[in-house]
């Protein structure tokens, strides 16, 4: 199996940038949207619609049918987005006579369930982003990111559409297939692109955490049928690592309050803790856990049995959570290079398929060489034998019309043998007309 520079590129770009699949935001990544045990529901999501809830189908949501007009639809997470990086990936489609409308709101916004089923035009005082995707623009669709910090009333707003941050021409209606939207936040940018091609991107826009994820879709009179087939939620790290750290804070605030029980409990017998009040422990940015060195005494502070036995205690403590730090750090590590490993397998599994793809294309290829080699010498072949019957044809023409003059000359009779018998024939008749003359004056006449 031969790999490509494109293909080892992307191979590296997916081991560098690993993400991370938040599966409770999530639907339609497993090729199942509602499972055959409960059909017609969403787990993690709430589903809601107006005049009728969106059709869940196990491979797609109906947000807005086809009939009748003036509906709403909305799919929104029950619960938050707790990541500072993220990626959204949405895929949909929009089809409908051709004066249908409608528009299509990809949500990040606090309190998701307030908004509902609203568009961007309809939201009212809003907190957080939205994509909105309508035929804003005449020139087939368009896509338009807004923000707002709940000051600006949406649905009151005269202009609603110079409010908007980013934008794109995009040709949405009728596509005959799904359209990708994917949004991206890292630390230093936000980007949007569709179907893989940057829409906008900006570094003065930084969502918070706690925002709930959502999408919504509204229809006129003459409307657009708004389906959804996926929504992914992913990020740079996994949710058991934001579990974990969550927990991680709760243990060291447990032991912290411990230790400085046990600090002011020992506090009390002077030189005696002169070991227990060194023990610290602190929190790094990242999570993790680590400790600092209890400092070297002399052995001349520790006079007494009883001293020796609580800095020997505080040194073992203090050894069994660097233990319990490094294996709770062990443990994640595992978990996440399992998950990883995962990736980087399904990865492989795809860039397999491609490549095979890639090798059928070149023998497809040269399958089209050899069938045009053949039928360029087919081609040599005809024109060559064209140009040999032309040539015998003309050499036929030139031979018959020679031999068909020579031939008409032959068989033309002659003038004389014709002229001979027309001079004969009338001497005949003068000799024959005088002998009638004579003859009819030599008979006797007859008198009465």
């Amino acid at each position: 199996m031969r790999f490509s520079v494109p293909l080892a590129a992307l191979l590296g770009a997916g081991l560098s940038e690993a993400q991370y699949l938040i599966s409770e935001m999530s639907f339609g990544y497993a090729g199942r949207i509602s499972s055959a045990d409960n059909p017609g529901v969403i787990p993690n999501f709430v589903v809601s619609g107006q005049p009728t809830k969106p059709e869940i189908l196990s491979s797609k949501v109906i947000l807005t049918p086809v009939a009748p007009g003036n509906a709403r639809g909305a799919i929104w997470s029950e619960q938050p987005l707790k990541h500072p990086n993220f990626i959204v990936d949405v895929d949909f489609r929009a089809s409908g006579p051709d004066r249908a409308g409608g528009n299509f709101n990809i949500w990040l916004a606090n309190h998701g369930k307030d908004i509902g089923a609203k568009s961007v035009y309809s939201a009212g005082r809003f907190e957080g982003l939205v994509l909105v995707v309508d035929s804003h623009g005449g020139q087939g669709g368009m896509l338009r990111g807004f923000l707002n910090d709940g000051s600006v009333d949406y649905s009151q707003h005269h202009s609603v559409d110079q409010l908007a941050f980013g934008h794109c021409q995009y040709s949405y209606r009728n596509l005959g297939r799904p359209s990708q939207i994917k949004m991206r936040q890292t630390s230093t940018s936000f980007r949007v692109q569709i179907d893989g091609k940057t829409c906008f991107e900006t570094d003065r826009v930084s969502l918070p955490t706690g925002y709930d994820v959502g999408v919504t879709a509204s229809t006129p009179d003459n409307p657009d049928s708004f389906e959804i087939f996926k929504l992914v939620v992913m990020s740079d790290t996994s949710s058991h690592d934001a579990s974990s750290n969550s927990g991680d804070n709760n243990n060291n605030n447990n032991n912290n309050n411990n230790n400085n029980n046990n600090n002011n409990g020992n506090s009390n017998n002077g030189n005696s803790n002169g070991g227990s009040n060194m023990l610290y422990k602190k929190q790094s940015s990242s999570g993790d856990e680590s400790f600092v060195d209890l400092a070297d005494e002399e052995a001349d502070v520790f006079q007494t049995s009883k001293s020796q036995f609580q800095d020997l205690h505080n040194r073992l403590q203090g050894t069994n959570h660097q233990l319990s730090s490094v294996y709770r750090s062990v443990s994640r590590h595992h978990q996440m290079d399992e998950q990883r490993h995962n990736e980087i397998k399904d990865l492989l599994a795809a860039l397999q398929s491609k490549v095979e793809l890639l090798d059928e294309i070149s023998s497809f290829r040269q399958r089209i060489v050899a069938l045009e080699n053949e039928v360029r010498n087919m081609n040599n072949e005809l024109h060559k034998k064209l140009q040999d019957n032309e040539r015998s044809v003309q050499g036929a023409l030139r031979v018959h019309h020679n031999s068909l003059t020579q031939r008409v000359a032959e068989s033309v009779p002659g003038h004389g043998k014709l002229i001979a018998v027309i001079i004969g024939t009338q001497v005949i008749l003068v000799v024959g007309y005088v002998l009638y003359k004579r003859r009819r004056a030599n008979s006797p006449k007859k008198y009465l």
